[in-house]
């Protein structure tokens, strides 16, 4: 049901749309999971034209994936180092039959962004150097971390095409590089819609 209200573009709730996920999940979602409205807007810039390929860096239970799947034409992938949340999404894809989104269980320094072609990232780092609601106890917070994926996702931004669209929410803005502009910003601020310049 709420897929389909995201596809005749009626807004849904969080409150509803996180009711999907098993206690644990939906326990995490205020702090770690991006709101319904928020994967709307960014969905929304990131897919200027149908087909268009969208890398979600750091997936967690793949929310902004399956919204924004859903709401545009279209195609995310959502990199995810936790086995158990990949296996989530992947499950909750199929359930809700989204055709369009594809979820990688893997570490982002392990992916390379030439295969993609716009961003999304909602600061899936910082749980490196702020560990006072962490989504588990499975990855071990390391603010050496925190910085050597900073860096890696800056470096590859920096490989991208002119053109190219990112969206950040919630950022330090560690990893964008000084070759994207920001062209756009909402949510008071927290959320940046960026493209590439130089």
């Amino acid at each position: 049901m709420i897929f389909k209200q995201l596809r005749q573009n009626i807004d849904v709730k969080d409150a509803v749309f996180n009711e999907i996920y098993p206690p644990g999940i939906q326990a995490a979602a205020e702090k770690h999971w991006t709101p319904v409205a928020v994967a709307r807007m960014a969905a929304e810039y990131l897919v200027e034209s149908p087909g268009k390929k969208v890398l979600d860096i750091g997936a967690g239970a793949g929310k902004l994936c399956l919204v924004g799947a859903a709401s545009t034409k279209g195609f995310f992938y959502g990199v995810e180092q936790r086995t158990s949340l990949t296996k989530i999404s992947k499950k909750l894809a199929d359930r809700h039959n989204i055709t369009n989104v594809a979820f990688i269980n893997s570490n982002i320094n392990e992916i390379s962004f030439s295969d993609y072609e716009a961003f999304y990232f909602f600061n899936s780092f910082f749980e490196n150097i702020d560990t006072s609601s962490p989504i588990d106890h499975t990855i071990l917070p390391d603010s050496d971390l925190y910085h050597a994926y900073s860096d890696y996702v800056k470096e590859q931004l920096n490989k991208t095409p002119v053109g190219t669209r990112l969206v950040t929410y919630w950022s330090k803005w560690d990893e964008i590089p000084s070759s994207f502009d920001l062209v756009d910003s909402a949510c008071n601020g927290f959320l940046s819609f960026w493209k590439k310049v130089s």
